[in-house]
């Protein structure tokens, strides 16, 4: 599943390629995939021309000036961005021609993305009004990840993959963050103190700001424009030795996620 950084990779790599561009023509070949697509994005986007692609949590925002274009990639999907018109595959789903010639395809297996329109304020959108502050801003801090984990009896990773809590955490990132921080990932996020909550944010937002970076410094193919190759110190390397203490690492399901830990390295 796409995390936040594959997602504001995505979000630059389009930026640059896309906006100032304009809208010909929007192709839909399903009705539905996680929520109905609007039918009339055939009739709204050409002619508009793309201002503007923001980003909250794990949404993509396209500023099209009269409305926006809300993209989430879900489990399985990704943007493939092309430049001449290849014939669709069996799960290419929608198409938005530019008037220069690029092709912007949504890909999604299983059908689990959201393409939305919708007008007026951002902030008051259902599917974003009640996101957590974003990792990478000074809104998220030791004090708030504190404040809100005192009392709770859920796992911290648990806790820190709650988008109200913070948004865009994903288990990829959550697993990297945790094996940083020193933390178990199954520890009750009500014991943490001050100091470790602090330590966790600085740990998330460094793996979140490395991952970024390392697909900015990625060539990706067009086909891809989501994923770019990284390496990891926890996540999918459960029954490995742990690159600190040379111990095996452990791995187990935690909120049906598959959970990546060092007993002797994380407390």
């Amino acid at each position: 599943m796409p995390e936040l950084p594959e997602v504001e990779v995505t979000r630059r790599r389009l930026e640059r390629e896309l906006v100032g561009k304009r809208f010909t023509q929007v192709m839909l070949r399903v009705k539905k995939l996680r929520l109905p697509l609007p039918a009339e994005l055939k009739e709204i986007l050409p002619g508009l021309t793309l201002r503007a692609i923001t980003r909250r949590g794990k949404y993509l925002l396209f500023d099209c000036g009269s409305g926006w274009l809300l993209v989430h990639l879900g489990m399985t999907g990704f943007l493939r961005l092309l430049r001449s018109s290849i014939p669709p595959g069996t799960h290419d789903h929608l198409d938005f021609l530019f008037d220069d010639g690029h092709l912007l395809r949504f890909h999604d297996p299983r059908k689990f993305g959201i393409v939305t329109w919708f007008t007026g304020d951002p902030l008051q959108q259902p599917l974003l009004s009640d996101i957590g502050p974003e990792p990478l801003t000074e809104a998220f801090n030791g004090g708030h990840l504190f404040d809100i984990a005192r009392g709770r009896k859920v796992a911290v990773k648990q806790l820190i993959m709650n988008s109200a809590v913070v948004a865009g955490v994903g288990n990829i990132y959550a697993n990297e963050a945790l094996f940083r921080a020193g933390i178990r990932p199954d520890r009750i996020a009500g014991t943490l103190t001050l100091q470790e909550c602090s330590q966790l944010v600085t740990s998330i937002r460094s793996v979140l700001e490395e991952s970024i970076a390392a697909g900015d410094a990625c060539r990706v193919a067009e086909e891809s424009v989501t994923y770019y190759p990284q390496e990891y110190k926890a996540y999918g390397r459960g029954g490995k030795a742990c690159c600190c203490c040379g111990g095996q690492l452990d791995e187990i399901r935690l909120g049906n996620r598959s959970t990546v830990f060092c007993r002797s390295c994380q407390n």
